[in-house]
């Protein structure tokens, strides 16, 4: 027997057991024995062994006395015991290793902490010294990752079977004031078994508890080790509603085929349409991954949905999806994405993952990046899932891009001390039917073809140098040099008003065939940015010009234009070059645009900026008002010489306020042409938004009358963790709310939680009402799911 703090440390043989360990401290003969020395260690799964991953490492052991009684074959470390063993830490009141059962038992305030973080605590550990068998009472656990298990006892069993008895498991901190306190949710079950080799957690006659109170029971239960990352099994089933389709319940089942691909079946039961049916297929690679998917089901109901729908139309509908993503290299990439179903609005009425966007693009697509040089191309066919039946088919009308490729290279080192670009672009377009607005003929104003029946194909080559010349004054003056070329080449399938003829004057669309054109601009742009600093505060003034000289475009109006059709005037562009959107439209004549810049920084954390500004058509003919297809000049604000005004303001504040206004004004009248304006405020307990746009008459677009809209959304934290959400859209020209939503959310550290309800208004005054239930439990994964996304 021995006394006084004792510190004993000893490198091991391999293969030691705790009697070799202390024989080699020189305080016992040699107990042999064949079993390696481990201690009970826990995962994330909270239940997992662990063995010493190096039996080299030497082992410390700390204790106020070490008794040796050699009759019963028993050495104990007796007060305060530590024993640090290759990165794991063993601290207990009573430390007793009893040869002739090869048992190791720890008394008293037990607690293990292991190199990964784990802390295990229990009143006491009785263990095999290989820890096949083992018994510890009163267990507790805490993981890195603040997972919590407790049980009354555990009882180890054949190295594989952990039984844990009266268990408790959550991931949720205790309370700080009242730890005694029940956590937000927890599971307590009668037993809980842990088998290490099937690497399973069974729990039997478990409950879920919020709050302490049980809301839902199962007699038993398996799921897989949560160190397990794949493994066959049911996952976490979803709910939804929606009025046409009733109530849903989707259960998933997870299907690992291999470690690098796997096959989820899910099964949605509907009490309006019946079973619909889902499979996904992921395939992961070295250097990248794909997916396919497939779902169907026979509509029990198709009389629930409205009539004339496309929804009520179909009995038998499914579809078939896939996507693909790979890397070539750090520079290279290349993927797709496919949808083909059997009607156009299936994915998007059940909600198919990953397949539900309004408008739905099929595409495969390369792309390269490399500093500033970017290649992409593409090909490109689109889906538009609406309920609306085409009246030509199955939406004949959207195109098939065959191809789209951009390519845009700036040169590493300056030409002429300034900066070289070029960039390349080409599209081809393939029709079935000509996307025309309907109307009583061509000489309406508001008749357009949105895009030509046939094929058009066209090829794009431009070249840009620019460089800036700083003058002592300060003012910037930048010469701009630009020329582009192209091809395009015309094959209209069909004849009459509805492919082949202009819009309110009937002229004819270009004959079939090649047909080139090109555009030389020459321009410079002087900036001279002047700062006023105040106390306090500084600001930059900075008035704009610029002209750009070019002869008058060639007649592109006779040519479709597919990618230039969108014209919004604005502040954002008032200095662009060429303010069409696409290659397809060609700006020419000689232009100025002139404005002033302006960026205040205030004291108390204000900042502000502003821009205003005007475009002039100075010479030759002006593209603005000359009409194509689709009239994209008209009502722009550019079409006369002397253009609208546009603007732009903002201000900010530290707190979390901004303001934002954006207009376009008459050039004679001044009164407003086009407006938006936007509010908002965001810190920690509120967050609201409100925005109102107008938009004056344009009936060249089909549009007789303004359009005015006010929006806006909220959340307001009224507690702890706690949120209530608002959403809303009113459309004043037609005095009707179009959209609402609210919702209730709850949000900490491990749990979260969300109630909404949602209702739109379609054309047809048909209200569509939809709400989604959903709570996320850390740890246990996602429950719940809202037939229709909602945007707070």
């Amino acid at each position: 027997m021995g006394n006084g703090r004792k510190t004993v440390q000893h490198k091991p043989r391999r293969g030691p057991t705790v009697g070799h360990l202390l024989a080699g401290a020189g305080l016992l003969g040699l107990l042999a024995g064949p079993a390696p020395f481990v201690l009970p260690a826990l995962g994330q799964s909270g239940i997992d062994q662990l063995t010493a991953s190096n039996p080299d490492a030497p082992l410390l052991l700390q204790a106020d006395e070490l008794v040796y009684n050699n009759d019963d074959r028993t050495i104990s470390a007796i007060g305060n015991v530590r024993i640090d063993y290759d990165g794991t830490r063993l601290v207990a009141n009573r430390v007793i290793y009893i040869d002739d059962s090869a048992r190791m038992v720890a008394v008293g305030n037990v607690e293990i902490l292991q190199p990964d973080g784990v802390r295990l605590t229990a009143d006491e550990i009785d263990i095999t010294d290989d820890f096949r068998d083992g018994f510890l009472n009163t267990l507790r656990v805490v993981t890195p990752d603040n997972v919590r298990f407790a049980a009354e006892s555990a009882e180890r069993r054949d190295g594989e079977v952990t039984v844990f008895n009266q268990g408790l498991y959550t991931a949720c901190e205790p309370c700080e004031e009242r730890p005694e306190k029940a956590p937000l949710w927890q599971i307590k079950s009668q037993r809980t078994i842990w088998n290490s080799e099937e690497k399973t957690v069974r729990f039997e006659n478990a409950r879920f508890e919020f709050f302490g109170v049980p809301i839902a029971w199962l007699p038993v239960f398996t799921t897989a080790d949560p160190t397990v990352k794949r493994k066959t099994g049911f996952l976490t089933p979803g709910i939804s509603f929606a009025d046409e389709l009733g109530f849903g319940l989707s259960v998933p089942f997870f299907i690992n085929l291999a470690p690098n691909y796997d096959l989820t079946l899910t099964g949605t039961g509907y009490t309006r349409q019946g079973f619909l049916g889902e499979a996904e297929f992921r395939h992961r690679l070295e250097n990248g991954i794909y997916t396919l998917k497939i779902a169907g089901i026979q509509q029990a109901r198709p009389d629930a949905f409205g009539a004339g729908t496309v929804d009520r139309m179909e009995t038998t509908r499914g579809m078939i999806g896939t996507t693909g993503r790979f890397t070539i290299n750090p520079r290279w990439q290349f993927g797709w994405n496919g949808l083909l179903q059997t009607d156009k609005n299936f994915s998007r009425t059940y909600s198919v993952g990953g397949f539900s966007e309004y408008v739905f693009r099929n595409e495969a697509w390369l792309t390269g990046l490399a500093g500033r040089n970017h290649f992409d191309a593409r090909v490109m066919h689109f889906d538009v899932q609406e309920n609306v039946p085409d009246p030509f088919g199955n939406g004949p009308r959207q195109p098939t891009v065959l191809p789209s490729v951009d390519y845009d290279y700036v040169l590493s080192e300056p030409v002429a001390g300034g900066e070289l670009a070029f960039s390349l672009n080409t599209r081809g377009i393939v029709r079935d039917q000509a996307d025309t607005r309907l109307a009583a003929g061509p000489i309406d104003d508001n008749f357009a073809t949105f895009g030509t029946d046939g094929g058009s194909w066209r090829l794009t080559a431009e070249t840009e140098w620019k460089r800036t010349f700083t003058s002592p004054g300060g003012l910037l003056v930048t010469p701009i040099l630009h020329a582009q070329g192209d091809t395009t080449y015309l094959d209209v399938t069909a004849t009459g008003p509805l492919s082949q003829t202009m819009e309110t004057v009937g002229t004819p669309l270009a004959a079939n065939g090649t047909h080139w054109r090109g555009m030389a601009t020459a321009g410079i742009e002087a900036r001279w940015p002047v700062l006023v600093a105040g106390p306090g505060s500084s600001h930059v003034i900075e008035p704009v010009g610029q002209i750009f000289a070019r002869p008058d475009a060639p007649d592109d109006t006779v040519l479709p234009n597919e990618d230039a059709q969108s014209l919004v005037f604005d502040a954002s562009n008032l200095f662009s070059r060429d303010k069409f959107s696409g290659y397809d439209r060609l700006e020419g004549g000689v232009r100025a645009n002139v404005g002033v810049r302006y960026n205040g920084q205030f004291g108390g954390g204000w900042s502000a900026t502003a821009l205003v500004g005007q475009s002039f058509h100075l010479a030759g003919d002006n593209p603005y008002d000359d009409a194509d297809l689709v009239n994209a000049g008209a009502d722009s604000g550019l079409e006369t010489d002397r253009s609208d005004y546009v603007a732009h303001a903002g201000v900010r504040h530290g707190s979390g306020f901004s303001a934002t206004a954006d207009a376009r004004f008459d050039e004679t009248t001044f009164a407003v042409r086009r407006a938006e304006t936007g509010l908002s405020f965001t810190n920690s307990t509120i967050a609201l938004a409100a925005n109102y746009a107008v938009q004056k008459a344009q009936p060249t677009y089909g549009f007789a009358a303004d359009r005015h809209e006010v929006s806006g959304s909220g959340s307001v934290r009224f507690a702890d963790y706690w949120r209530v959400l608002g959403a809303a859209k009113f459309d004043i020209t037609n005095d009707r709310l179009t959209a609402r939503s609210i919702g209730l959310a709850y949000d900490d550290e491990c749990f979260s939680f969300l109630f909404s309800y949602e209702e739109t208004v379609d054309t047809t005054e048909a209200v569509n009402r939809n709400f989604g239930v959903y709570f996320r439990a850390r740890t246990l994964g996602d429950i719940g799911a809202s037939s229709t996304s909602v945007d707070f």
